[in-house]
């Protein structure tokens, strides 16, 4: 486990430190919250991809809609209510699986890259709200 099973980490983001990787599957398990009024912000990814891209993955909050990337709508929602995030890396396959709260809700492709690292909190985006919020505890990094 990164941090103590109570931490939080509240506006900003994370790169967590230490688990670099560039092969095997890796998952990243956390709690999040997201505060109603939080929009057009990154939440979680997971950096490393191959040029032109920086990140293999991003989830994204706008109007209250938990998205990957721009589109698809992942969960409509999400403002006010804690999820639970399992993000599953597969990178030599370069296969990504998303669950919230145990139900798989995204498969998408990798965009390659030699090392990757994984990152949660609030990221400003284009048109981001002048509040932003994340919230994070029982954060765990997992070698599968």
């Amino acid at each position: 486990m990164i941090n103590g099973p109570d931490s939080q980490i509240i506006n900003s983001s994370y790169l967590l430190q230490g688990y670099n990787y560039s092969s095997g599957v890796w998952e990243f398990e956390a709690y999040g919250y997201v505060p109603y009024g939080t929009s057009s912000v990154c939440i979680m990814q997971v950096f490393g991809a191959s040029a032109p891209h920086a990140t293999t993955l991003m989830l994204r909050v706008y109007n209250g809609s938990l998205m990957y990337y721009t589109g698809p709508v992942l969960v409509p929602n999400i403002y006010d209510k804690w999820f639970k995030l399992n993000v599953i890396h597969d990178v030599d396959a370069a296969k990504l699986k998303v669950f919230i709260d145990g139900s798989l809700k995204l498969e998408a492709d990798g965009r390659g890259g030699t090392s990757h690292a994984f990152k949660c909190g609030v990221y400003a985006q284009h048109n981001d709200s002048f509040y932003m919020e994340s919230r994070w505890k029982h954060i765990q990094v997992l070698r599968k």
